[in-house]
Parts: structure tokens; C-alpha cells; sequence
């Protein structure tokens, strides 16, 4: 999909998921001393903006202008100011000294846009920074609930994992690999809670 596509997705009065943090978020930064935070593919920003109310300074990158202009508005219900930037993620160039947080949060792209978008993310670490990336695991398609129906844009650990380790290779830097697995999320419907499941890789740079 498009940054039109998406601008036309996001362009309803209503935020389309809920201006509360996505639930692997929270477990995910315990624990992390609060620093700078960047959310690669922020959507309308809620993990940006909740980051933003636990202390941290925040910054969403997202290539729906629209996208962002509800981030914005979000991150001002909430008294946090941000950095915004519409660009695509697969592409766009971090500052030099990075962040001490990245987070790819449900970005579901074919593999050779993927690749780059992780790229994009571990070349955004500082020195000692943690990366994280949550998505919709290929095991879903035939044993969760819903999610994107298109096996192309559908991720595994381990897949995840040699994206990154391409762009260790490429980037020149050391990591080490804290989480990689299969995770199950409940999902409340009117037929009742459903089971999906998705991927979660926890990746910490060291010097």
C-alpha cells in the first residue's frame, strides 16, 4: 500500500486503533533507562505519544502526511511535543547519533521493502540502543485471526532475524539478539476473544 492509501485510511474524524499503546510496548521498555525514541512507521503515533507520557523524547516517521498530522494531534491532547517527519521508511536518513529506542510496529511490507525499512532501523541505534519490532507472523494467515490475508507481507523470526543480520553486516555494527519468537495476542471481537499471533525480535547494539 501507498502513503495515498494510507492518507486515505487515516483520514476519518476518529483515530482507526485506539490512542492507547500497543499491549507488547509497555513489557518491552521496562526496565530500558528513558532516552530518545524513534517509532519508524508511526502511524497516528500512539506508541510515540504514550512514550512521550512515560518521559521520553519521541520521534515518528511515517510517509501518510495525514498519518502524521493526527500524531501531532494526539502528542497535543497529551501536552508532548515530538518530531514529525513524513517520509517513507524504507528510505528515509536518521541523524548521525541515533536513538536510543526504534521501534517497527506492525509494518508489513514484501521482503525486499522490509529489508530495507530494518536497515533503516538498526542504522538509527545509538551505541547501547534497543530495537524492537512487532508484526503480523506468517502463522497467522492459517492459525490466527486477522491481520493482512497476503502470505508476501507476512513475517517469521527467523526472516526478521537475517534482515537484521544483512544490515549488521552492511552497517558495520555489532548486535545481540535479546528476543526472536512467536507471540499470541488476544484480539476482542463480538464473537468473543480470537487468538493472533504475531512476531516479536528485541534486538540490543553494544559497542
Amino acid at each position: 500500500m501507498d502513503a495515498q492509501t494510507w492518507n486515505e485510511r487515516y483520514d476519518t474524524p476518529e483515530l482507526i486503533w485506539s490512542g492507547s499503546p500497543n499491549q507488547f510496548l509497555p513489557q518491552q521498555v521496562e526496565g530500558l533507562e528513558v532516552g530518545t525514541v524513534l517509532d519508524l512507521a508511526c502511524g497516528e503515533g500512539r506508541n510515540a505519544v504514550w512514550l512521550g507520557t512515560q518521559g521520553w523524547e519521541i520521534t515518528g516517521v511515517d510517509f501518510s502526511e495525514v498519518g502524521i498530522a493526527k500524531a501531532k494531534k494526539l502528542a497535543a491532547d497529551n501536552d508532548i511535543t515530538g518530531t514529525w517527519v513524513t517520509a517513507d521508511a524504507t528510505t528515509w536518513s536518521p541523524p548521525l547519533d541515533g536513538f536510543d529506542l526504534v521501534l517497527v510496529f506492525y509494518l508489513q511490507l514484501p521482503a525486499t521493502e522490509r529489508r530495507a525499512a530494518v536497515k533503516t532501523a538498526i542504522s538509527s541505534l545509538a551505541i547501547d540502543g534497543t530495537f524492537v519490532l512487532v508484526a503480523h507472523d506468517l502463522l497467522n494467515l492459517t492459525q490466527g485471526f486477522g491481520g493482512p490475508q497476503d502470505a508476501n507481507v507476512l513475517v517469521t523470526s527467523e526472516g526478521i532475524i537475517a534482515d537484521i543480520t544483512a544490515a549488521e553486516i552492511d552497517l558495520d555494527v555489532e548486535l545481540v539478539i535479546e528476543r526472536a519468537e512467536r507471540i499470541d495476542r488476544a484480539v476482542s471481537t463480538p464473537d468473543g476473544d480470537r487468538n493472533a499471533i504475531d512476531t516479536l525480535v528485541r534486538v540490543h547494539r553494544v559497542a
